[in-house]
């Protein structure tokens, strides 16, 4: 007769990637179960990621069916460039990093560190910008074989999928090195500067690239694109172009460096995670020890605006506005918000309005900062640096997660709740967006349209301001609960840029009436544009705070639930 096996008898199961890909599925159906706007969202997205997906398969296709192999290198080393610094930067400066599978979860598991980085990285791999990347540079296969043939053909697919890795374990080994530095106050400063600096240098780096494209000196660009090609941002792209030009040697030397790359990317990334998981576990005396340090640095509004909180009212009002302003100044995952409010807010204005056609000092026509700025475009680029500064809040209450449950118990009004916390937020980025009004005055040689770009700036954000008071309470969700502040649920990624769009397309057609203002008043909008502009911006935040209080008090306990993070 057959001796029963207790459960401590049973050999335990060896843990392989294959658990955790299963995990995050089984994660992400318990996100969705019972939210149906989040299941609505998450089709949008794969259909809008597919859609974008057939835009970029084609491109990256067309220089082959064109039988063009000078542009199929060029698209080939350019844009596959561009594809990997996309995923490196912009899970930093935007979409957020999905860590449904928190790593610090896992530090009390017998779990060996190669088993948790293949782990983890599997599960990576299994989402929608993945598959949209893959569909996507499935064009350079196309591309390799039209012009060299099956052999190009299943190099350029090897290629391809080595580079999707590549992309994948960079974006990984970035933020998670990131968000470890982020753990101590001074490190946290220094990088969110290294970042914005970073993301600065994407302007000139674009103007650049304008410059020679529209000088059309293509055998520079040849040559820069094979210089490309050989770096770890191109070889993956390439391979399969060298082999068409009969060049097989090149195709598997880029295959070796592409893995090689790899390699020290998942190295990299095991090191940054070990460090992570240790500082997750080791938090709690630490945050002891440095109790009095961290009390002291509560007093962060009051060195940086003393005027502000000497002006709050000693009520509810002004202990939520005190509370909301050391949150924005502490909690890295905001402040990496309003660098990102600070980057893009001085360059997309000076692009805009400095980029266009004209001609080099040999008299060829090409690309040179004379443009023809006008009040009406300075006031377009200013609408969408409103509208991007507003778009912070359109997740306000994601940031508080669970905390929020102390606002729902002490019944504090929405109207209240809504108005205190664009105060506390206005507090740092009413003097950016003054910043960049006075900056892009002084760059256009222009003073005297401070007013316009002023007003239309308070005017967008206001609008800004008022749509996301309404998205933020119908369209929260959870995010996180974890060190890294670009981290982001599965599916998260999906509805904050579905509904980062939303807001962006309401608020500035809320503000359209600045642009035609300014388009048909002439050199009268010069002094009303500012008075205007405040006014309407004013009037907008205070009307969407009363409106969206109302909906807010009647559904403090969905919210709640919405944004309380599912362990």
């Amino acid at each position: 007769m057959a001796v029963p096996v207790t459960a401590s008898e049973r050999p335990a199961r060896r843990v392989s990637a294959r658990h955790f890909v299963r995990l995050k599925l089984r994660v992400l159906g318990n996100n969705f179960r019972g939210q149906r706007w989040r299941i609505a969202l998450f089709v949008v997205g794969v259909v809008v990621g597919l859609w974008f997906a057939s835009g970029g398969f084609v491109g990256l296709a067309a220089p082959g069916l064109a039988d063009q192999p000078r542009y199929a290198l060029m698209v080939a080393a350019f844009g596959g460039g561009v594809l990997v610094l996309g995923w490196l930067l912009m899970p930093l400066v935007f979409f957020g990093v999905d860590e449904t599978l928190d790593p610090a979860r896992f530090a009390l598991l017998p779990l060996s560190r190669r088993t948790l980085v293949t782990g983890l990285y599997a599960a990576a791999l299994v989402s929608v910008p993945v598959l949209a990347t893959l569909i996507a540079v499935t064009g350079l296969v196309v591309t390799a074989g039209v012009l060299g043939g099956w052999p190009a053909a299943l190099v350029a697919a090897v290629g391809v999928v080595a580079g999707l890795l590549l992309c994948v374990a960079a974006a990984r080994a970035v933020t998670s090195a990131f968000a470890t530095m982020l753990r101590s106050r001074r490190v946290r400063d220094l990088a969110a500067v290294l970042l914005a600096v970073l993301a600065a240098l994407l302007g000139p780096l674009q103007i650049a690239v304008l410059a020679a494209v529209r000088q059309a000196d293509w055998d520079r660009l040849t040559g820069a694109a094979r210089v490309v090609g050989w770096t770890p941002f191109g070889a993956p792209w390439t391979a399969g172009i060298d082999v068409a030009e009969g060049r097989a040697w090149a195709g598997v030397l880029k295959l070796l460096i592409t893995v090689l790359a790899i390699g020290a990317l998942m190295f990299w990334w095991s090191r940054s995670l070990e460090s992570a998981m240790v500082g997750a576990a080791s938090a709690g005396p630490a945050r002891n020890r440095r109790g009095a340090a961290g009390r002291a640095a509560g007093g962060a509004i009051a060195q940086l605006f003393p005027w502000a909180v000497g002006w709050a009212r000693q009520d509810r009002f002004g202990a939520l506005v005190a509370r909301e302003g050391r949150y924005w100044w502490r909690d890295a995952r905001r402040r990496a918000n309003l660098i990102t409010i600070a980057v893009v807010g001085i360059f997309v204005p000076v692009m805009v309005n400095l980029g266009g056609s004209g001609f080099n000092a040999d008299g060829k026509e090409g690309f040179s900062l004379s443009g023809d700025p006008s009040p009406v475009l300075v006031s377009l680029s200013l609408i969408f640096v409103g509208v991007l500064a507003s778009l912070t809040l359109a997740n306000q209450f994601g940031f508080d997660g669970s905390a929020y449950a102390a606002n729902v118990v002490a019944g504090v009004p929405g109207r209240l709740e809504l108005r205190a916390r664009m105060t506390a937020f206005s507090i740092y980025v009413l003097p950016l967006l003054a910043a960049v009004a006075v900056i892009l005055a002084a760059v256009l040689r222009h003073p005297e349209w401070l007013g316009v770009m002023a007003g239309a700036l308070l005017a967008s954000y206001g609008t800004g301001l008022a749509i996301n008071a309404f998205i933020s309470v119908l369209g929260a969700y959870s995010l996180p609960e974890t060190s890294n502040p670009f981290a982001m649920n599965t599916g998260a990624g999906v509805a904050k840029s579905l509904l980062s769009l939303l807001s962006m397309v309401a608020s500035a057609t809320a503000a359209v009436p600045m642009v035609v203002a300014a388009a048909l008043l002439g050199d009268v909008w010069l002094w009303l544009a500012l008075p205007v502009g405040l006014a309407y911006g004013l009037g907008a935040a205070l009307l969407g705070t009363y409106l969206a209080g109302d909906v807010l008090d009647r559904r403090q306990p969905e919210l709640l639930e919405a944004v309380t993070p599912r362990r």
